[in-house]
């Protein structure tokens, strides 16, 4: 069977038929892009987003053209329905698998080892880096939000699992994309602690303790410290 269109956000704009990559003009690119994020949107609202410096006329008018210039399948990438453009439940957009997977993740906390992701899946690019729209950057965060939570959740259900070094990697990769974000910290000090490993939780602790008094000037949260068997509150070292 042939293989379903695919839009890939995640890293730069890319539509694929096939397995070939198809060139998508500017304003293709961020039809496709609102639309496969969106799903389905009022044309109004669509031209002022893409367009929001246009009068309302020539931005429905630079749609019509965005729309024409879409390459041509069966079934058709964006449909109109009425005032409503939806795009085409065959398109597969990696955004949504991302999203599939981290929800996964939150939900399925006490899931048995053969179905937890690789970790691979809930890493990668960032959605549309250099894009500097509006609606890009929400999208951005929430992605963002989306997939550190699920790393903390996933680094923390390995470690439950006793898969100690697979926790290590995906809290790790936490704190590389936020390395202010406590609660990854957290889940690399738990780790070391289930590996009865206290001299690397209490070095890993202290390294943070460190970081958060250069950088914001306070100190971890009492969570945080609770954590370890010896609380040190005497200076960084």
């Amino acid at each position: 069977m042939p293989l379903p269109p695919r839009l890939r956000l995640l890293g730069q704009c890319r539509l694929e038929l096939g397995a070939e990559p198809v060139e998508l003009c500017h304003s293709g690119q961020r039809l496709l892009a609102f639309m496969g994020l969106r799903g389905r949107v009022c044309r109004t609202v669509l031209a002022g987003t893409l367009w929001p410096e246009a009068t309302e006329e020539h931005a429905r008018g630079s749609l019509r053209t965005a729309l024409w210039k879409l390459p041509r399948t069966e079934p058709a990438l964006v449909r109109r329905c009425g005032e409503t453009l939806v795009v085409s439940p065959a398109l597969r957009v990696d955004v949504h698998e991302l999203t599939s997977t981290a929800l996964g993740v939150l939900k399925g906390r006490e899931a048995s080892v053969h179905e937890q992701p690789n970790l691979g899946d809930l890493t990668g690019d960032e959605l549309l880096p250099g894009w500097d729209e509006d609606w890009v950057l929400v999208e951005r965060e929430r992605v963002r939000q989306l997939r550190l939570h699920a790393l903390d959740a996933l680094a923390d259900v390995l470690t439950r699992q006793g898969q100690t070094a697979l926790a290590l990697e995906a809290a790790w990769a936490s704190v590389r994309r936020e390395p202010l974000r406590e609660s990854a910290h957290r889940a690399v000090v738990s780790a070391h602690l289930a590996e009865g490993n206290l001299h690397e939780a209490i070095r890993h602790y202290e390294a943070f303790r460190r970081l958060l008094r250069e950088e914001l000037g306070v100190e971890p949260t009492p969570l945080f410290s609770g954590m370890l068997p010896v609380h040190r509150t005497g200076p960084c070292v």
